[in-house]
């Protein structure tokens, strides 16, 4: 069998099953994505590309009331979802989390039967894999799965995105700065209101990541917002709102939600 790790993340509030020195292991980039979902009552979220089930374990950890669906294509990968589900330690989420070993990119009703109902979710969530392929080759078939980039692949994920996301459902993802146009010109007509953070290391250094959301069907315009600055220049330890953000004790909503908070 292969080897494993029961990891705790949010500070214990919840685990992750992940195979050990191979394949994908979450970190920092699941926990950022899984904070930018905010919202109250029973929200609908489907996590794309969900592997072990990282990001959307902790949007449920968050949010007491959302349900979620994991969305992976990795066999093996799904299979560690469904043990992460049943640990003992995830009792008080595994009621309204759910996995579904599928096809992210299925189109009409094959994506349907598959769990990626149209008109379904109020969040869409997806940490796509955004490694170009001839840049980063690697003998582990596992992780090559999760972080090698295939041609269109943001036109397929977002495009699944706006059939299941809800009429004003909000898409939220993490990349590389490089993706960015191809990000945009994904979210074609289907969605508006883009926000951009770019994350940075440190102040003084290029971002390293970004992170996207967008409304379906709205005709706002994209935004810029503020860095996202992980460490102080003379330190490896998390800024505080970055901390808060990496352990569940709070959200990143949209620059929207912010200002109608502020009303």
């Amino acid at each position: 069998m292969p080897e494993k790790t029961i990891d705790a993340f949010h500070r214990g509030r919840f685990h992750l099953v992940q195979p050990k020195g191979r394949g994908h292991r979450a970190g920092m980039d699941a926990m950022l994505l899984a904070s930018m979902v905010e919202g109250d009552g029973r929200l609908k979220v489907a996590d794309l590309g969900a592997g072990a089930g990282a990001a959307g374990l902790a949007v449920a950890a968050r949010l007491p009331e959302a349900d979620v669906s994991l969305f992976e294509i990795s066999a093996e990968m799904a299979d560690y979802a469904r043990e992460t589900l049943a640990l003992a330690e995830n009792e008080a989420l595994s009621g309204r989390v759910a996995v579904f070993e599928a096809d992210v990119t299925l189109r009409g009703a094959a994506r349907n039967a598959a769990g990626l109902t149209d008109d379904t979710f109020d969040h869409v969530i997806m940490n796509p894999p955004f490694n170009w392929t001839a840049d980063r080759r690697t003998p582990d078939a596992l992780k090559g799965v999760a972080h090698a980039m295939t041609d269109g692949l943001f036109e397929h994920w977002i495009r699944t995105a706006g059939a299941i996301l809800k009429p004003g459902g909000t898409l939220s993802l993490i990349a590389r700065p490089q993706s960015i146009a191809d990000i945009i010109a994904a979210c074609g007509k289907r969605f508006g209101g883009i926000e951009i953070t770019p994350i940075h290391a440190r102040k003084d250094e290029e971002a390293f990541r970004i992170l996207v959301s967008a409304v379906k069907g709205s005709r706002a315009r994209l935004s810029l917002r503020a860095p996202l600055v992980m460490h102080a220049s003379d330190g490896h330890a998390f800024l505080p709102l970055v901390d808060d953000l990496n352990n569940g004790r709070t959200a990143y909503p949209r620059n929207s939600v912010r200002r109608r908070a502020n009303l």
